[in-house]
């Protein structure tokens, strides 16, 4: 059996500099560091760091005072930071600098007096967070058919913003239908779409041409994992989401000859290294890269961790 390595797949930049925060505060203050949410969304990462003393809460509730506090990639609501202010906590902000970006962005069509439109997932972290980021009110539509259902006047002046693990294949008809329904509506370049989620995307679509099944690895509460398998799915391709090789059902692989492996932006590359030895174990199996975009993109990381080195990457 043949096995071709999308590329890239896995960590994306802002992944990498979540963990690298919690890391590298573990190593500074000694543990425990309290983590808002799950870091990033993968079992695996979030196991590993809480072994090393990460405690992960959901409300800052449950952040004992004057304790090290860790912000998602995911990004928090205003609320959030001016709580752990007022309770005087000492704050690292984990959030995606793309994700902050999106922030900026919404915060700045708003203060031109336009009505904000985020496309985007209901309840994920991350649209929660630019929600509640935002100063006024703020919109969520998830499809062309929410686009219709618009409360608004035609010649309403209106801006959008799309969480960021969406891509332009994943918004562009949304967009469309806000541009035909509103003509004065403001909206980010393209080019302001996460790398990330679109490299990832546009890989799986090249994977598929040459594969007769797809795995994708990830968690089933990542939205971009979830994604990739849609992706798969829809060009008639079986897909399937595994978190791990413990996951795999050899039934899925029945008559393939070629079976094609990718990660979402939040799954580490042992996971994948686990995947292909549960291959190996059905039998012999050789393993190639399909050739793709090399990302070289780094995040800078706080100033008052990056004279810490963490003592173990994931």
């Amino acid at each position: 059996m043949k096995i071709l390595l999308a590329q890239p797949r896995g960590f994306c930049a802002g992944v990498v500099r979540a963990i690298e925060i919690v890391e590298r505060a573990l190593e500074k203050y000694g543990p425990p560091v309290y983590v808002r949410h799950e870091i990033v969304h993968n079992k695996y990462v979030v196991e590993s760091l809480k072994a090393k003393g990460a405690v992960f809460v959901e409300d800052l509730h449950e952040v004992p005072a004057k304790a090290i506090t860790v912000f998602s990639a995911h990004g928090v609501a205003r609320s959030v930071e001016e709580e752990a202010a007022k309770r005087g906590l000492p704050v690292l902000n984990a959030t995606c600098p793309l994700v902050t970006k999106v922030h900026n962005q919404g915060k700045r069509y708003v203060s031109k007096g336009r009505t904000l439109v985020l496309i985007g997932h209901e309840g994920h972290p991350e649209v929660v967070g630019t929600m509640g980021q935002v100063p006024g009110p703020v919109v969520l539509v998830q499809s062309v058919e929410d686009v219709a259902a618009l409360d608004f006047p035609t010649d309403a002046p209106m801006a959008y913003i799309t969480q960021t693990t969406l891509s332009v294949d994943d918004t562009r008809d949304i967009i469309a239908a806000l541009e035909d329904r509103f003509p004065d509506i403001e909206g980010p370049d393209t080019r302001d779409i996460c790398y990330a989620t679109q490299n990832r995307q546009s890989s799986v679509r090249d994977l598929s041409k040459l594969v007769d099944v797809i795995l994708v690895v990830g968690a089933t509460n990542s939205s971009n994992s979830n994604r990739l398998r849609e992706i798969g799915t829809e060009v008639g391709v079986a897909s399937y989401l595994i978190a791990d090789g413990s996951q795999l059902n050899p039934e899925w692989l029945k008559g393939a000859k070629t079976v094609g492996i990718t990660a979402g932006a939040s799954a580490p590359e042992v996971l994948v290294d686990d995947v292909i030895d549960a291959l190996r174990r059905i039998g012999p199996v050789t393993v190639s890269v399909l050739p793709g975009r090399e990302e070289n993109i780094e995040f800078r990381l706080p100033a008052e961790l990056t004279s810490v080195r963490p003592a173990l990457h994931l």
